[in-house]
């Protein structure tokens, strides 16, 4: 064979050799997508439904938060309400001692206006025990204010100042709050540092604080918010710029199983609607009242003085022409239901008590000498 030949035969091999490859790609490329066209047989379903899933998470089909817009939304609800917030400080009196008068001092705390007319919510225990009080703006200036009323068992009291105000605060709706929702709590910790702002999540709705006095504060907001001293009858705020919660409390410490890291709680914004509009209106909050002087009854102190019953109260006294007395109740009665709530851990004798409205009329079910008893008695107001 020439070396022309031998050209001409391997460039025909090259040819054959390329053409059989193209056909090969093409015929399994039609094979691919036949089998695509099929339904995927029983082995396969598992491998389907993972595929499904994985489609479910698709970038279309994920919620994504703008982080700067969050941020904005933070920043904005601050300046909103910010203006509203003020500085309490509440004067006490002077006592007298063994040495001589010692100066009562002050107190701080927080608060914020929530009418033009110059209301100012605070809590109870930021007022409690004083005989002036002032309220300090945002803008630094000064003001004296007037205590409207109080009420110890919500923890809320009402101030009033004179003057145009610079900014109301929105009262929104805590009963629609959900955990995990944006908190921020505004306040001025240890009565120097005004309008500070901390920021967190609603943790829980719904709690019942045991104040040590024989009463729950009910219905409480978790969060873990920063709250410090000072901070005490500040708003806790939405992401709409509305105020949900008081802030009220906050628990530290430690006990010999757990370590407790800061939980704050504050009083929903609906029943701070309901008690400082009465407190407004009346200068009191109106609770159904008996007339009794008591001590409070645990398992631990029936164990101690041998009592009959695990859970009641004790009567230590009876108010002249109360509820109590018209319906014959006397001391050293131990008083264990009210109309068909009985007092125990989960039912103290207030939160019992307020279940109940002034003029209704109930049965009391007591104690008296190992023997149990009861009578009807109709409620009247406290104030």
């Amino acid at each position: 064979m020439t070396q022309k030949n031998s050209v001409i035969v391997l460039i025909v091999l090259i040819i054959g050799l390329c053409a059989g490859l193209i056909g090969a790609i093409a015929g399994g490329a039609a094979v691919f997508a036949y089998l695509r066209t099929q339904p995927t047989s029983t082995s396969s379903n598992s491998a389907s439904s993972a595929s499904d899933v994985i489609e479910t998470l698709t970038p279309a089909n994920v919620v994504t938060v703008d982080s700067l817009q969050y941020e904005s939304a933070i920043t904005k609800a601050v300046e909103t309400v910010s203006p509203a917030v003020v500085t309490v400080a509440t004067d006490l009196p002077d006592q007298q001692s063994f040495f001589g008068t010692i100066s009562g001092g002050q107190s701080t705390g927080s608060g914020f206006i929530i009418s033009e007319d110059g209301y100012i919510v605070t809590n109870n225990h930021v007022v409690e025990g004083g005989e002036a009080y002032r309220v300090i703006l945002q803008s630094g200036e000064e003001r004296s204010a007037e205590l409207v009323g109080s009420d110890k068992f919500s923890d809320l009291a009402i101030l009033k100042v004179e003057g145009e105000m610079p900014a109301v605060a929105v009262l929104g709706n805590s009963d629609a709050l959900r955990p995990g929702e944006t908190a921020i709590a505004i306040g001025s910790p240890l009565g120097d540092f005004k309008n500070s702002v901390t920021v967190g999540v609603i943790s829980a709705t719904g709690r019942s604080i045991d104040t040590g006095d024989g009463y729950q504060i009910e219905g409480m907001l978790q969060t873990d918010a920063a709250i410090n001293e000072g901070n005490s009858g500040g708003p806790l705020v939405n992401l709409s710029g509305e105020v949900v919660g008081v802030n009220t409390m906050i628990i530290r410490g430690s006990n010999s199983s757990a370590n407790v890291e800061g939980m704050g709680f504050a009083i929903p914004s609906t029943d701070v609607k309901v008690i400082g509009a009465q407190i407004i209106q009346k200068g009191y909050v109106a609770r159904p009242y008996i007339g009794i002087r008591y001590q409070y009854i645990n398992p631990n102190i029936a164990s101690r003085y041998n009592l009959p019953v695990q859970w009641g109260v004790y009567i230590s006294g009876v108010i002249p022409n109360s509820p109590a007395e018209v319906a014959g109740l006397q001391q050293g009665d131990i008083i264990t239901q009210l109309g068909d709530i009985a007092i125990d851990e989960m039912h103290p004798y207030y939160n019992t008590l307020f279940s109940f409205s002034p003029g209704d009329e109930i049965e009391v079910r007591f104690i008296r000498d190992n023997r149990e008893s009861s009578v009807q008695l109709v409620l009247s107001e406290s104030r």
